[in-house]
């Protein structure tokens, strides 16, 4: 019986540009098996190719198609939810974002756009806020890449898409609609290109609040690794605040891999 994997990036493959022990082995591993996966991530910034490219700078060799943003997810969505002809966007975001909107056909606009779509943004300013609540407000849906509020990278935590999405919904008074995990919208799409029923996927992640809980939701198997956001430390009170048990906790990917190895072959 086959089995497949969706896996977190940051925090679980890598910590910014340092790699996360054992985490390439585990993708070899993955592969030689024949294991579908996909690398499912939240982060909004990159394009699949800068991705590749930067796992590859830490050892872990993918293919692009390997893959999964929440930019390209968001440009999925509305592809799929919006038969009108709607196609006009004013994006907040960086080049993996605007890449997967322009490939998806879709006209970024700075004037009377259909969508505001949101994603983490580093040169954010008062005039993108200020428009992106004009167009809100006049309509526009707000779509929101992820809702991380803080990010690791390189050993610290850093302002993420949730954060700005903050801003602007305070200001819109407006709910975005959510696309990157745990919402049911990225982890849907990625278990269709996937091709197996929910229940024969793990999904794999450092965070309770997105890969365990959008996991579980979805009703995937889910694995916590204590690499990221969560650790020794903290693993009980971020279980308990995110209100989801993990099927299992392992200390690294190391351990998770030893404990499929010690399953039958048929709860792999």
């Amino acid at each position: 019986m086959t089995y497949g994997f969706l896996l977190d990036l940051d925090g679980t493959l890598y910590n910014g540009h340092h790699p996360i022990p054992h985490a390439a082995g585990f993708i070899e591993w993955l592969q030689h098996k024949e294991y579908p996966y996909l690398l499912v991530t939240n982060n909004s910034s990159r394009t699949p190719h800068e991705v590749t490219r930067h796992l590859l700078g830490l050892g872990i060799r993918v293919p692009e198609s390997a893959v999964f943003t929440s930019s390209q997810a968001a440009a999925l969505h509305l592809g799929a939810a919006d038969s009108s002809g709607k196609r006009r966007v004013y994006a907040i975001g960086e080049a993996g974002l605007m890449t997967a909107l322009a490939e998806a056909g879709f006209e970024l606009t700075e004037t009377d756009p259909d969508y505001v779509v949101q994603g983490i943004d580093r040169e954010f300013t008062y005039t993108k806020l200020a428009a992106a609540v004009k167009h809100i407000r006049a309509g526009a849906p707000h779509i929101l890449t992820n809702p991380d509020l803080l990010l690791p990278w390189n050993g610290e935590l850093t302002p993420g898409a949730g954060s700005i999405a903050a801003s602007i919904q305070a200001s819109s008074q407006a709910e975005p609609v959510v696309i990157g995990k745990p919402s049911p919208v990225i982890m849907n799409l990625a278990i269709a290109r996937l091709g197996l029923p929910a229940e024969r996927i793990w999904a794999v992640g450092d965070n309770m609040l997105t890969d365990i809980r959008g996991g579980a939701a979805a009703g995937c198997r889910t694995a916590l690794v204590l690499t990221g956001l969560a650790t020794k430390e903290n693993a009980a009170a971020q279980i308990a605040a995110a209100g989801v048990q993990p099927d299992v906790i392992c200390d690294d990917l190391a351990a998770f891999r030893e404990l499929l190895e010690q399953l039958p072959a048929n709860n792999v």
